[in-house]
């Protein structure tokens, strides 16, 4: 006879139970598939049970996590389950217990927005704590729209009084020149994926009032130069194309009852070959220095469609194993 293991967790209610499981069990299903364990209500509680303590185990600290981010107000859906379960396949249950973020009080059209991962819990705590911050990291890791929802939070509750958007125009040498329009319609499709982002946190009536009182302002970095930026939240977004100078002229803008948050990853960088990224300099030159906040992101902080994250894993797979992109016949 199969050797079978089993553990009880309590619930706070049938509904408590149900919310955890999910419309039509969903996230029960993902649960049980993903960790080979079943999962039963009964009357007092929730009975996991498995061919092994471990895997019972693995569940139990998934059902944990889940119950008490239920229970401290949040909304799980399935993403935080996905999530959860491969902490919990990885081994690093401790993680879980971390995951467990205060909410950022802005909205979005998803609803409240808050970290999902323990990446991103320590990424939102470092931006409250630190007056500079660098998020670096894969795409998808939530990097410049927890940096914007902050932003965002700041404005709303008068700790500044405007937000500052700015990212670097790479190709505006060699390529703005020839597209229509005065600068404004020039500039528009690098700062396009900020905007995207700001009408997710805002109505566009609301939006464009900031906008137009410069209470928001979103610009390409070489905007910056020769400014003082006080009383701002200052977000530079794809830090990796920023040259040294760039990034030393940007750091050099920070005023007087400001925050800046410095976003990119170092690994995709469009500068012209030869030439050094500023985020990749800053980070070495910076390192160390009380006051300033470095967070690294790593796949298992991707929050997007899962394919993203295993596109990431293949192309970290592939740097470790050599740089060779030929194809061959």
């Amino acid at each position: 006879m199969e050797n079978r293991e089993s553990l009880k967790i309590p619930v706070e209610s049938n509904t408590e139970a149900q919310l955890l499981f999910g419309q039509e069990d969903t996230f029960l299903k993902v649960l049980e598939n993903s960790l080979d364990v079943n999962v039963l209500l009964k009357s007092d509680g929730i009975e996991l049970i498995g061919g092994s303590v471990d895997q019972i185990g693995r569940g139990a600290k998934v059902l944990e996590s889940l119950l008490h981010q239920m229970r401290k107000g949040h909304e799980i859906g399935l993403n935080d389950v996905k999530y959860a379960v491969q902490v919990a396949k990885r081994g690093d249950t401790h993680q879980l217990a971390e995951t467990v973020g205060e909410s950022i009080p802005v909205l979005s059209k998803r609803g409240v927005i808050r970290p999902k991962t323990a990446g991103q819990k320590h990424y939102v705590e470092a931006i409250k704590t630190h007056d500079l911050v660098f998020g670096i990291g894969p795409a998808g890791t939530g990097k410049t729209y927890l940096a914007m929802a902050m932003a965002v939070a700041a404005l709303k509750r008068g700790l500044v009084s405007r937000i500052i958007l700015t990212r670097p125009a790479v190709e505006a040498g060699e390529r703005l020149g020839f597209l229509p329009g005065d600068i404004t319609a020039k500039v528009d499709p690098y700062l396009r994926p900020l905007y995207d982002a700001l009408y997710d946190m805002m109505s566009p009536d609301t939006l464009e009032s900031y906008v137009e009182r410069n209470i928001i302002e979103v610009a390409p970095i070489a905007f910056m130069r020769g400014r003082t930026l006080n009383n701002s939240f200052v977000v530079l977004d794809e830090a990796q194309n920023a040259t040294i100078e760039q990034m030393k002229m940007f750091l050099t803008r920070l005023g007087f009852d400001s925050k800046a948050v410095v976003t990119g990853d170092i690994t995709q960088t469009d500068l012209p070959t030869g030439k050094v990224s500023g985020l990749s300099d800053a980070q070495a030159v910076l390192s160390g220095i009380s006051g300033i906040g470095f967070i690294y992101f790593s796949r298992n902080d991707v929050v997007r469609h899962e394919l993203v994250q295993r596109i990431v894993e293949a192309y970290e797979d592939r740097g470790k194993q050599g740089t060779d992109t030929s194809i061959s016949p």
